[in-house]
């Protein structure tokens, strides 16, 4: 009977048994809107007149037909849902233009500025009308902190093409008749203009002897004012005409009323050494917005031709710097962002681009910089594409993390959901304080289309140079915390954070509770304890605790079965929060959320209860081999003895183990135990490897085991070292300077000696060779040598070479044999250069002096051939045809000769083969023979001619008799009567 007790501390709890980390998702604050407004669209929390508010866009604010757009203040109060009161931002002419813009859609996008309190609200459809077009160069309005807007920002706002000032010089000395007809003519001409103070002026000055102003530039502000003055326009007469000199003149650009001609002639020369302005337009993923920007680009601005602003923001780097960026999520399909400064001139410089890895992926639509540790300079730079496409063509989204340097932006990570799915992730991104106070700020990344379209927010913490690679926290929303569709926006407070050394930020003095549960040796089969009154397992229970205190309860558990005392008891308590205290605070989220200790029982260890044990481990192979001199395998020796002792010379040493592993090319084929005072149990871990367990539980002090372990070397594999490693270990504490000894390798450096038959047959073994004259003259036969190898040992052979020479040319370079083809299967052949004889090479009137031709006394013809690789039980053939020359035979006197073809078997460099000399080499013998000629006597000859023809005639006669025989005996049987 034992009794344990259990200090519970405030402990942290994972994400996902607390499912709020420190954002008090279930109790946020809503704000109303009207929903055909777009209300939420972009939020801004913002601290303006000593108070808290949060800013919402609704950029669809406005009746049909005129949706201008508007920011609603929502204060942020001790009020729950609080109202929100409309800015009334878009009813402020915006810009230089008298006119009031239509559909500018103002509020799509929310920045804060300096820190003077205020802010600024972008309408990237601010239109502005030039002729019969419209160009929508948007226009952002700087907001102050008593929300009165105080200035506008247009950056790619140019001005109309159609900007100029017209100056018409009229004749009026009556050269010109009628005078309706100068009327109806200067009506046609300013009905074609587009007359306005931002486009178009005109003037007209109408002389004879005298001229007269008529109009001044700005005397009409409208076509029709200056329609209805032409048409009451009366003519000065006079007594000269200059209809040669009348002129219409019109000017481009800005109207210059000092009269400096100095002045202008420089402005107008600087203008044209200006790049051309580089206006930008895209739309948005799913709605018809689209966000303008204009950069004046240096001289090679061709690169940025597809840029489109589709999401701007800013870097502040070290020494005041800051890096502007662009974000253009359709560039050559892939995306892009563009990192620049700009000088003071307003020209543009490009740092750095970075480039999309998918096409369609819409990288580069939200740019998210962050400081995390709030030095004023960025750290990371958040980059997302929010269409890429995961597992199973999946819109899961990804997020981009870049390392901010002092000039360029390095790749660190990326971010996605888990597990993929059909999430948009990164659609929307926001910096956020520091919520768990760790020093480092977080940052949220909304998911629109996860769980069904209901969409979720990633909440990521922040680290020293970057943020944490997995979400703290994963809640509910779209978008950036909003929800258009109903018109409503969500501000969740932040809970108190208990971390685990209970300490908390702030005055905490509630009471709260935590859910404890209890289990004793739960990753074993048998259990060898229970607690009081239950099983192996204690049901959950709870716990009221509180900050600043430390509230202990004890746990009774007693041993059922104590046969295994060497073997401690393990508790294992888990931990999470007990969520009935609401608002309450949370658990720290990094640290562990369980505990587990083991309860020992009385151990021989000395008086400090802790086995501190020395193990000493020794290994002998009885084999040798060095580098120098390595062993040599062969048929007859094929296996191997390994002896291995271990030895415990300090305290008890438990759960001691030894781990066996072997080259592969040994195989195990026993494993004997020597002292049967010690069980040493051993199972296989791997084809060469084991583990065995020495006298399990407890290797007990001055202890000893001896290993006999027999391998074979193995067919499967040749290697040029045959290693025993074995390594000892312990659950006891051993010093670092006894470790040494703990580890014992054998080793052996190998050669092998395969069993290998080398032989060779030929298809003509003797050829005689006849003189001129006795059969046609033609080249020799071809005949054919074929090499065969043969492994008949039990390994697969790599390596192998095989070099053939063939006596070829002898004295003067006459050929005798000449190779005339090689096949091959499995091997690959070279025909080399001809090798030269030893000693002068053969003539052919030598012939009859020497009974050989081989190497020593001609040229030879040398193939070299590298054969593959040659399994067990195999054979590969090399079949070699030559051609003989009778020529060379015919001129030499000699009665017999024999033609000595050599081959020989090695192996490549660096191979771990050792072949024997039998195996190395073999021969192919052709005997060549010569024909003699004997002479034919005169008289044999007569002889021979005499003798066939009184052959002849003895022929001849005994063919008369036999045909004279049978005519008597007709003659006769007609004379005698019967």
């Amino acid at each position: 009977f034992q009794s344990i007790r259990v200090l519970h501390l405030l402990l942290p709890l994972t994400a996902s048994l607390c499912s709020p980390f420190n954002l008090d998702a279930s109790h946020p604050r809503l704000f109303p809107g009207p929903p055909e407004a777009e209300f939420g669209y972009s939020v801004l929390q913002h601290v303006g007149g000593g108070r808290r508010w949060m800013l919402v866009g609704a950029p669809w604010d406005g009746p049909s037909g005129d949706r201008r757009g508007d920011v609603y203040l929502c204060p942020v109060e001790e009020r729950p849902n609080a109202s929100c009161a409309k800015g009334h931002l878009g009813d402020y002419p915006l810009g230089n233009s008298s006119s009031r813009a239509v559909n500018m859609h103002l509020g799509m996008s929310l920045l804060k500025t300096d820190a003077d309190g205020g802010f600024m609200a972008c309408a990237p459809l601010w239109s502005r009308a030039c002729g019969t077009s419209v160009f929508s160069s948007g226009i952002c309005a700087q907001v102050d902190a008593s929300f009165r807007p105080r200035g506008s920002l247009a950056p790619t706002a140019q001005r109309c093409p159609t900007y100029m000032d017209v100056v018409i010089v009229l004749d009026g000395s009556n050269s010109i008749y009628p005078w309706t007809e100068v009327q109806t003519f200067l009506r046609r001409l300013v009905g074609r203009l587009f007359i306005d103070p931002e486009q178009i002026q005109v003037g007209l000055v109408q002389y004879g002897e005298t001229a007269v102003h008529e109009w001044s530039l700005g005397d009409f502000r409208t076509k029709e004012e200056v329609v209805r003055a032409a048409r009451n326009l009366s003519r000065r007469e006079g007594r000269e005409t200059h209809t040669a000199q009348a002129i219409m003149v019109g000017g481009n650009g800005r109207t210059w009323g000092t009269g400096n001609k100095n002045e202008v002639e420089r402005d107008a020369g600087r203008q044209q050494t200006l790049p051309p302005p580089l206006m930008l337009f895209d739309r948005g993923v799913s709605q018809p917005i689209g966000r303008v920007r204009r950069i004046t680009l240096a001289t090679d601005y061709s690169v940025l031709l597809n840029l489109c602003s589709y999401s701007v923001s800013s870097l502040s780097l070290l020494g005041g710097r800051r890096l502007f960026l662009s974000g253009a999520p359709r560039f050559k399909h892939r995306g892009k962002v563009i990192a620049f400064q700009l000088r003071k001139d307003g020209t543009m410089n490009v740092a750095q681009s970075l480039q999309g890895e998918q096409i369609g992926s819409y990288f580069g639509s939200e740019l998210c910089p962050l400081d995390t540790d709030g030095d004023g300079v960025t750290d990371i730079l958040l980059v997302a594409a929010p269409m890429y496409l995961g597992p199973q063509n999946r819109e899961t989204g990804r997020v981009y993390v870049y390392l901010v340097g002092q000039s360029m932006l390095s790749f660190w990570r990326t971010l996605q959901p888990e597990p993929p799915q059909d999430s948009r992730f990164g659609f929307a991104m926001g910096a956020l304080p520091d919520l768990n106070q760790d020093g480092f700020a977080d940052v949220a990344v909304g998911a629109p289309l996860e769980d069904g379209h209901r969409g979720a927010l990633y909440l990521y913490h922040g680290s020293q140079g970057g943020i944490r690679p997995r979400p703290a926290q994963v809640r509910g929303s779209r978008g950036t915390l909003c929800q258009e569709e109903l018109g409503e926006c969500r501000l969740p407070d932040r809970r108190p954070l208990l971390p685990s050394d209970s300490q908390t930020p702030g005055r905490w003095n509630r009471r709260f509770y935590i859910r404890f549960s209890a289990s004793l040796d739960e990753r074993t089969a048998g259990a060898r304890a229970a607690f009081d009154g239950f099983g192996q397992r204690l049901p959950a229970r709870r716990l009221g605790v509180s900050v600043g205190n430390v509230t202990c309860q004890q746990l009774h558990f007693h041993v059922l079965d104590a046969s295994d005392y060497l073997r401690p008891v393990a508790l294992a308590v888990t931990f999470e929060l007990d969520n009935s205290t609401k608002p309450g605070p949370v658990l720290a989220q990094d640290a562990p959320t369980s505990l587990r200790k083991l309860v020992p029982f009385s151990k021989d260890c000395g008086p400090d209860n802790e086995c501190h044990t020395d193990l000493v481990l020794r290994v002998d192979m009885d084999i040798k081999g060095s580098r120098k001199k390595p062993f040599v395998v062969r048929g007859g020796r094929r296996k191997v003895l390994v002896s291995a002792a271990l030895e415990n010379t300090k305290e008890n040493a438990y759960h001691t183990n030894l781990s066996l592993s072997f080259s592969k090319s040994l195989h195990l084929t026993s494993l004997t135990p020597q002292d049967a005072a010690v069980k040493v149990e051993c199972a296989a871990t791997s084809s060469h490897g084991q583990l065995c367990s020495v006298g399990h539980p407890v290797f007990q002090t001055g202890a000893r085991v001896t290993l006999a372990l027999e391998f074979e070397f193995s067919c499967s594999a040749i290697l040029g070292q045959a290693l025993v490693r074995l390594a000892a270990s312990s659950d006891s504490l051993e010093p670092d300077e006894t470790l040494h000894d703990n580890v014992a390798q054998a080793a052996a450096y190998l050669r092998y000696e395969p069993e290998l038959l080398v032989s060779s047959e030929s298809t003509l073994h003797r050829y005689e060779v006849h003189p001129y004259g006795v059969l046609p003259e033609s080249p020799g036969p071809e005949f054919k040598t074929t090499l065969r190898v043969q492994n008949l040992g039990c390994y697969s052979l790599p390596g192998l070479v095989v070099s053939a020479f063939f006596p070829a040319m002898a004295h003067g370079g006459s050929y005798f044999l000449s190779l005339s083809q090689i096949i091959t299967y499995n091997a690959s052949c070279t025909v080399q250069n001809l090798t030269e004889p030893s000693t002068a090479p053969m003539h052919s009137e030598d012939l009859r002096h020497t009974s050989q031709l081989n190497g020593s006394n001609t040229w030879r013809q040398a193939v070299r051939c590298h054969l593959g690789h040659l399994p067990r039980g195999t054979e590969i053939s090399v079949q070699f045809l030559r051609l003989i020359h009778d020529e060379f035979f015919r001129r030499a006197k000699f009665k017999s000769v024999t033609v000595v073809s050599s081959f020989k078997l090695g192996v490549e460099e660096g191979s771990v083969l050792q072949l024997t000399e039998a195996a190395q080499g073999s021969e192919s013998l052709l005997e060549i023979i010569q024909a003699r000629h004997v002479p034919v006597s005169l008289w044999i000859l007569v002889g021979s001619v005499l003798g066939g023809l009184l052959l002849l005639a003895l022929i001849v006669f005994c063919l008369w008799k036999v045909r004279t025989v049978p005519q008597g005996m007709e003659a006769g049987r007609t004379i005698s009567p019967v």
